[in-house]
């Protein structure tokens, strides 16, 4: 990645004191880019995965697959098939193999899509990573790898670390799992299933599965890669996905812009009234992010879709919400942030699976906006948001990306705001600080 300038451990959030103008060009999306590395490197022939997002969770997916015997060519294109100029990555497969070893920092998509790709391989393949790994679930994905035919060494922790014994092949099959708690665990399955010898149907058997949205953007990419995909929105059983054997083809893929690391800055304009506009939204996709438009303009915006992007205007007034999230709970640190700067109270519902991600966000976001003098507390599945006169201090991120975002976004309204660690939004965005601070720069804000 880019070399950036070192950024002290308590950044003070920029304090908005007009409307904010600015257009914002957003980074390719995570989910999209590390869903296409998997699928390219599984695949027949090489393909290109063009504008990717470069941070890093895609780069230990990327370094992963290197270490497993993919080719990745990282080139800079000035013309494509697809009319994309940017950075662009070739994927060449190759026979996957070990003896190797996965970092998986503290991705979900390297922790779960990988030992799967990983039991196709030759040889013994160590998953290992940042301390809060080890805390994240992964056993369902492990018990359901062994049920397919797969041999995993966790040590009888079903978490990190963990050593997956490939053997070239995967008999695959039909496997139960409860993935309540991540939708990654029915992703993580279905991406490798072309190339298990039957294929696999997974039966999701657990409470309300979260997420919906990224399952729909797997099922997507596979089929645009040639894959059978049966699902329920198909005429199939509920909670049921089939994929069939069949091989993956190689394809030249265009990343879509990261709807959800758009929320700071479309929030920006809902806070200070202003205006902020996303190049390349698309008109149609299966990003979680994408609700942000109905969501922001329930809270007091508008926004159109034109042939410049998305332009959401603030309306000068916030509102607050009552709003299932389970669909699209990586959004909740975001809008929880703008429901404690709003004229009355908020309720995020459906989220409970937020206490297992980065870090326990319900009881990250309940302390930190309550020790800014905000009136939060805890649901069985959510948060209730009762907004009070917020003062400056330090807002604690927990080495949570969305964290350091949601406090840069209250400290727009609120004066003396720090951020602990903003660095750590390299995870997903790694120019956030430059790009928050030109958008207020921009605009004389």
């Amino acid at each position: 990645m880019t070399e950036t300038p070192a950024l002290p451990a308590l950044w003070p959030a920029p304090h908005a004191t007009s409307p904010v103008d600015a257009s914002v060009t957003v980074p390719g999306s995570k989910s999209v880019t590390n869903r296409a590395l998997v699928l390219a490197s599984l695949a027949a022939e090489p393909g290109w995965v063009r504008r990717p997002l470069r941070s890093r969770d895609s780069q230990l997916m990327s370094d992963a697959l290197r270490a497993l015997g993919v080719g990745i060519e990282e080139t800079v294109s000035s013309s494509s098939a697809a009319g994309e100029d940017g950075e662009a990555w070739r994927v060449i497969p190759a026979g996957l193999h070990g003896p190797a070893t996965v970092d998986v920092g503290n991705a979900g998509t390297v922790m779960r899509f990988l030992p799967p790709v990983a039991a196709l391989a030759d040889g013994p393949i160590r998953f290992d990573g940042d301390p809060r790994s080890y805390e994240r679930p992964l056993g369902q994905v492990i018990s359901a790898l062994r049920a397919l035919g797969a041999r995993i060494d966790d040590d009888n922790r079903g978490a990190l670390p963990m050593t997956v014994f490939g053997g070239g092949a995967l008999e695959g099959g039909t496997v139960e799992i409860d993935a309540s708690s991540s939708s990654q665990f029915v992703s993580a399955l279905l991406l490798s299933a072309p190339r298990f010898n039957n294929g696999v149907e997974v039966r999701h058997v657990g409470s309300t599965l979260p997420s919906l949205p990224h399952i729909r953007m797997t099922v997507e990419m596979l089929r645009a890669a040639g894959a059978q995909v049966d699902t329920p929105e198909s005429g199939g059983e509920a909670n049921v996905w089939r994929v069939s054997p069949s091989a993956v083809r190689g394809r030249d893929l265009v990343v879509e812009p990261d709807l959800s690391n758009a929320q700071p800055f479309l929030a920006a304009a809902l806070i200070t009234g202003g205006t902020v506009t996303v190049p390349d939204w698309p008109s149609r996709t299966t990003q979680p992010g994408d609700a942000l438009r109905t969501i922001f303009t329930e809270m007091g915006g508008t926004c159109e879709l034109t042939d410049a992007g998305l332009v959401f205007t603030g309306g000068g007034k916030i509102h607050g919400i009552d709003v299932d999230l389970s669909e699209v709970g990586e959004l909740t640190p975001g809008i929880a942030a703008v429901a404690a700067l709003a004229d009355s109270p908020s309720t995020l519902r459906g989220v409970a699976h937020l206490r297992l991600h980065e870090t326990d966000r319900l009881a990250a976001l309940t302390k930190e906006i309550n020790e800014l003098g905000g009136d939060v507390t805890e649901t069985a599945d959510g948060l209730h948001i009762r907004p009070r006169r917020l003062h400056g201090g330090v807002f604690h991120t927990y080495d949570d990306h969305r964290m350091a975002t949601a406090g840069a976004v209250i400290g727009l309204a609120v004066a003396g705001v720090q951020i602990e660690n903003v660095a750590t939004t390299a995870k997903t965005l790694p120019d956030f600080p430059r790009m928050w601070t030109e958008m207020l720069a921009g605009s004389g804000a």
